[in-house]
């Protein structure tokens, strides 16, 4: 009966379409070609209209001059190396006709200035400046070389379009010098490079420079041209040529600018800005056709008139069929949807949506299979993001529109570790209920017959394992900014007499302000003795797996590198970097743990203290490990941190990074 209901509106849309294609026959409508123009222009940011359709992301400000800078100067705390941002234009422009596969005119001209203020002779790092076409509003890209436009997290479908005025010459990414013009597509390596030292133009010479760009979406024709503001329009292009851009467009792209800095700072200034956007569409008229004309037809004309009135029989047959099958199909579906509703235990009545009373938009809320089914597409293998014995993790849409990532715990994995499900919802319940700046919010959860569901707020920029071991380098500013905030999230938790139980780097997500948020609640421990055991070392062993997350932001390698990658001569040390990091504290050469990518923007004496704050958090509980209050005030430098023991103590032993948490009682027993 199932496959019968779920058949019937099938069969319904099916002689729909039927009933509206034989009308569409009978009538002949004619299209037409139209031309779909959006235009915006900035003189300044500083007006309310610039206000209201301006984005801003990552570290970007508009200043007291009406000008968008990247990046924000008034974050003197951390000062301007390693930053990106970007300002975009707050609502969706059509780009791209998906049916004649014809991109967008465009013409858009700004005015900008360079302003270097620090320079490096270190190769890591980057500036520049990127007009960009980006599928999202969200999504905030590397600093440095990366110049804002993509990071790791990344997936190969996103598409992005830039023009980049680059001031820093990354050999690795094939720049031709410091001071040019790359056009990218869907990579950070430029398809095209110009040198617009041979135009007489010198991005970095503090000038105001003005740049037009124009893109003939049918003739997918590109002409670039740059020169001085004050010099007008310049009568030779930069560039002038053939480019399609098709493939890396969606119908609606957002366009604004992205800009980085890395050792070599710049301060990035957008001053005015307009774009005009002309895309084609195809618009269906009503067709011209009368009554009149129809009576004229059908009487002018021996065989004309035999003709015209045969195919208006024919016509008014088909819609007469259509009908009576439609209203056939309706009373059958009726009769089914009734019977069912009346049978309690049927399966299919699971799925129904659960009715809510009215609550504030944003509260956590249960969720029903079918929402969740709905948003994951019946949990599609195509939006699994992550998955091990214990759930697998989707991405997925709600009907609002809110991204979100669905964790579905294995029905299996409960049953073979006797998990109590009843305390697991109420500890879910729990913690959606908390509120705090650096933990992923749960918006919901679903407890229907034996699944077991938790609804996470989606985070565009990836996890923290993704940043820490990708193709760029995370520098030592934003691990530190990181590590700071993962603290104070734990912290919070503590502080409410609550535990994460989950803490790793792939637990900690990164969001379109590089700030640092704990998710991925682990919720449950598996033991012999559960809820005494998490009531008795959560919140130490919390404070243990942190410190082994500390070590390794510092070293930047995993806490268990693979054998196949370990050094064949090193007995085996290195293959756990706790074992590893207490072996060179030993030797007093905790220098060599630090990450060598990281180059010289390192300040040494934090990067010793945070190892230091790392081997405290492992130390036994009643011999030194430290409270979550006071890691963080460790981190923040704010009081002095206590002696280490000169050497790894004996007790830690059997509690090693890679066996994670204990279990047996001898390994236990460290935490008492």
């Amino acid at each position: 009966m199932a496959s019968a209901t779920i058949f019937l509106p099938t069969t319904i849309i099916f002689l729909t379409f039927i009933f509206f294609f034989v009308n569409a026959q009978a009538t002949d409508h004619p299209g037409s070609t139209i031309n779909v123009t959006k235009h915006f222009s900035f003189a300044n940011f500083s007006t309310p209209n610039a206000a209201h359709n301006l984005m801003l992301l990552g570290s970007s400000i508009v200043d007291e001059t009406g000008r968008v800078q990247i990046p924000d100067t008034t974050q003197k705390d951390i000062g301007l190396k390693h930053l990106a941002g970007r300002a975009i234009y707050a609502y969706p422009v059509r780009v791209f006709d998906p049916v004649t596969r014809t991109p967008a005119s465009f013409q858009t001209t700004f005015s900008f200035r360079l302003e270097t203020t620090q320079s490096s002779s270190s190769n890591d790092g980057g500036s520049g400046f990127t007009f960009i076409l980006a599928p999202d509003e969200f999504t905030m890209g590397r600093p440095g070389p990366w110049l804002g436009m993509l990071n790791d997290a990344c997936d190969e479908e996103y598409k992005v379009v830039g023009i980049e005025f680059d001031t820093r010459e990354n050999a690795e990414f094939g720049d031709p010098n410091d001071n040019h013009i790359g056009i990218n597509l869907g990579s950070i390596v430029s398809t095209i490079t110009i040198n617009v030292s041979e135009f007489g133009v010198d991005l970095k010479n503090g000038e105001i420079h003005r740049a037009w760009i124009d893109y003939r979406g049918q003739n997918r024709f590109l002409d670039i041209r740059l020169g001085s503001d004050s010099l007008g329009y310049p009568v030779k292009p930069v560039f002038s040529g053939e480019l399609d851009i098709s493939e890396f467009l969606n119908e609606y792209m957002f366009v604004g600018f992205s800009a980085s800095t890395g050792n070599f700072t710049q301060i990035h200034n957008l001053i005015s800005w307009n774009l005009t956007s002309i895309s084609q569409a195809s618009l269906r008229v009503p067709s011209p056709e009368t009554c009149e004309s129809k009576i004229i037809a059908r009487n002018g004309g021996n065989g004309g008139g035999n003709g015209g009135g045969n195919s208006g029989h024919l016509d008014a047959f088909f819609i007469f069929m259509s009908v009576v099958l439609l209203a056939v199909v309706a009373l059958v579906s009726l009769y089914y949807n009734r019977k069912r509703g009346r049978d309690k235990l049927n399966e299919a009545a699971m799925l129904s949506a659960v009715k809510q009373r009215p609550r504030p938009p944003n509260k956590p809320r249960r969720f029903s299979i079918s929402e969740i089914s709905s948003a994951t597409r019946c949990f599609d293998e195509v939006h699994k993001v992550a998955s091990d014995e214990r759930s697998d993790v989707y991405r997925g849409t709600l009907l609002n529109g809110c991204q979100v990532v669905v964790k579905r715990f294995s029905v299996g994995w409960f049953k073979s570790n006797s998990v109590n499900r009843r305390h697991l919802c109420k500890e879910i319940k729990a913690m959606s209920r908390l509120r705090h700046p650096n933990l992923v919010s749960i918006r919901g959860w679903c407890f229907d017959h034996q699944e077991t569901m938790v609804v996470y707020d989606y985070v565009p920029n990836g996890v923290l394992n993704d940043w820490l071991y990708g193709i760029g380098v995370l520098p030592w500013s934003r691990r530190l900014k990181v590590v700071r905030d993962v603290a104070q999230a734990l912290n919070y938790l503590h502080s409410q007499k609550l535990a994460h139980k989950n803490v790793k780097t792939s637990s900690v997500f990164i969001d379109i302000s590089v700030r640092g948020l704990l998710g991925d609640f682990g919720f449950v421990m598996p033991g012999p003795d559960s809820n005494r055991f998490e009531e008795s070392v959560s919140q130490p062993a919390d404070v243990f797996e942190f410190g082994v997350l500390l070590l390794e932001v510092v070293a930047g390698r995993n806490r268990y590198k693979p054998r196949f990658e370990s050094n064949p001569e090193s007995d085996g040390l290195d293959l756990d970097l706790l074992h590893w990091v207490w072996t060179m504290h030993e030797m007093n050469e905790k220098e060599k743990v630090v990450d060598e990518r990281i180059g010289s923007v390192l300040n040494t004496d934090q990067a010793v203290r945070v190892i230091e704050i790392g081997l405290l958090c492992t130390l036994k509980e009643d011999t030194g490990r430290p409270s979550m209050s006071d890691v963080t005030e460790y981190l923040n430098f704010e009081t002095e941190i206590p002696k280490l023991p000169p050497s790894r103590p004996v007790a830690l032993y059997p509690y090693t990074s890679m066996t994670q948490l204990c279990s047996s009682s001898y390994m236990c027993a460290s935490f008492k």
